[in-house]
């Protein structure tokens, strides 16, 4: 058992019940609870519209796809988008996959999410598209970043998968952009085995969606739509192709599953937010340690420690001195996401220096937050990293 766990089921016997009632339906593929799951969440989350896939990955995977598919293209090869130096690998594969130009700007060592001023500087009228990135529950600077774009032909692409229920001037997170993504991954704000979502006020984009999910076929789209000339013949309808899609389509299991755990949410995230408070209050004056510093209402994925530029201590000690411990740590999401090996098969530049990503990269952790009461847990790490 780890005295303080990276994250923690947040199931009961509601889902187990969510799952016996699919088992007795006999129908496993996406049927009616992804449908009402999806209905629900956009209720919450307060868009349009909204699509359920097989996994965060996925939703990033779709979306990008999605850009390139509208009548009037929103992205095409060769086009440059900015991104952060640390996020998770598929918020930058689908861009590679699909030919784009990528330009990686540094980030702040306090918010971990882009540094502003070099942002700023980054934007070139060959800019088509920014990336944000919400690191670990905390939300960008909208307000900032949508000044730096306002009357310029560019848009935003928003991964939330790490900060689902996140609020920025009592907005909620993933919903900044044209589309937003989250994961429904087991260590995520709720789980649902594996699972995305997809939110968008853009219904093209959502009908776009709809056929990518799903092989690029017309079944899944409504008779009046932005895809394709659908006829009233559903034998005909069952198997055309108009775009080319994937199967990322989710279970039903997990749309029942995140029914439930959609209405657990909100208590989920009061809780995460007090233990938050918990660690700001015990971390925030450390000498040896920068912590995260909230923009907005984070949600807190977790609790990252940066040692200090001026610090001697080394991480390889910290992390030995926590595994001792029974104390689970993760590096901060890739670390510096360009000292990869995989950067080899990308088009991309650097934007200034990565000065700040670098120093996260060999000197940053991070430590899990959870639905229940981490008080013990988090008084306990204080102790032992005095």
């Amino acid at each position: 058992m780890s005295n303080y766990p990276l994250a923690t089921s947040t199931w009961n016997q509601q889902e187990l019940k969510a799952i016996k009632s699919v088992i007795k339906s006999d129908n496993y593929t996406m049927s009616n609870s992804v449908f009402k799951f999806e209905k629900n969440f956009k209720k919450f989350i307060k868009r349009k519209y909204c699509l359920m896939v097989s996994s965060g990955s996925a939703a990033n995977l779709i979306s990008i796809a999605s850009f390139f598919y509208t009548k009037k293209p929103m992205l095409k090869m060769g086009d440059e988008v900015i991104v952060p130096a640390v996020s998770w690998s598929t918020t930058y594969f689908p861009l590679q996959q699909f030919g784009l130009k990528l330009k990686f700007v540094d980030i702040n060592l306090y918010t971990l999410n882009y540094n502003l001023d070099d942002l700023k500087s980054a934007i070139t009228r060959n800019t088509k598209m920014i990336v944000a990135v919400n690191i670990l529950g905390n939300p960008n600077d909208f307000n900032i970043i949508n000044n730096m774009i306002k009357n310029r032909n560019i848009f935003i692409f928003e991964d939330n998968c790490e900060s689902l229920g996140a609020r920025y001037n009592g907005k909620y997170t993933g919903t900044f952009g044209q589309i937003g993504t989250f994961s429904t991954y087991f260590s995520h704000h709720i789980s649902t085995m594996e699972g995305g979502i997809i939110t968008t006020d853009n219904e093209e984009l959502y009908h776009i969606l709809l056929s990518l999910r799903a092989h690029g076929w017309t079944r899944n789209l409504p008779k009046k739509n932005y895809v394709s000339n659908k006829s009233d013949d559903s034998f005909k309808e069952s198997f055309r192709f108009v775009l080319p899609g994937y199967n990322v389509r989710p279970l039903e299991m997990s749309g029942a599953i995140g029914i439930r755990q959609l209405i657990k949410l909100p208590k989920f995230l009061r809780q995460r937010r007090k233990n938050a408070e918990l660690f700001v209050k015990l971390f925030k004056d450390h000498p040896n340690y920068l912590i995260q510093k909230s923009i907005g209402k984070s949600s807190w994925f977790g609790f990252s420690l940066i040692i200090k530029p001026n610090s001697e201590i080394k991480r390889d000690i910290i992390i030995k001195i926590l595994k001792k411990n029974n104390i689970e740590c993760r590096p901060i999401v890739t670390g510096n996401f360009v000292l990869n090996e995989v950067m080899k098969y990308f088009n991309y530049k650097v934007h200034k220096t990565l000065k700040n990503a670098n120093h996260l990269h060999y000197n940053g952790l991070f430590v899990g937050n959870s639905h229940y009461s981490l008080s013990k847990n988090i008084k306990f790490l204080r102790k032992i990293l005095t």
